[in-house]
């Protein structure tokens, strides 16, 4: 039996920065650690507590690496967030991601993970999940 290939990722994202990236203000996601795989083609973006629910995905075409400071200056205009929030967020690392966020897809009923996942616990920062089979089974637009 071959292993199965994981292809997509699932963000953990709270909601308020849901908001912002499903109204576009919001073009990059910062992370601070980023997943091993970068040929993950998809995005799922799981809206934390008090949602608790997959809200939609994305392609994350893009992910540039850098201080703190060089990802402020290069993305501050298309972050969705405040410099402080943005500065806070980072405190006392040297390195960190910015993940562009192409060809969204918010989803007109957000899925509840326990219904498409066996044994869900929510991740802490993301998860890797099987693209292959679509595993909300609501996409109409491929990366």
């Amino acid at each position: 039996m071959r292993p199965v290939e994981l292809t997509g990722v699932l963000l953990s994202i709270k909601p308020k920065y849901v908001k912002a990236i499903m109204d576009g203000s919001k073009e990059y996601e910062f992370r601070k650690q980023i997943f091993k795989n970068r040929s993950a083609t998809i995005a799922y973006i799981y809206a934390s507590s008090p949602m608790k629910r997959i809200v939609g995905c994305f392609c994350p075409s893009e992910i540039v690496e850098g201080h703190p400071d060089y990802l402020w200056e290069q993305f501050r205009n298309v972050s969705g967030v405040s410099e402080q929030e943005f500065f806070e967020y980072f405190t006392g690392k040297e390195n960190g991601f910015a993940i562009r966020i192409d060809n969204l897809e918010q989803f007109g009923t957000p899925v509840d993970p326990h219904e498409v996942f066996d044994r869900f616990v929510p991740p802490q920062s993301f998860c890797y999940v099987d693209y292959s089979h679509d595993p909300c089974n609501l996409l109409k637009n491929e990366c």
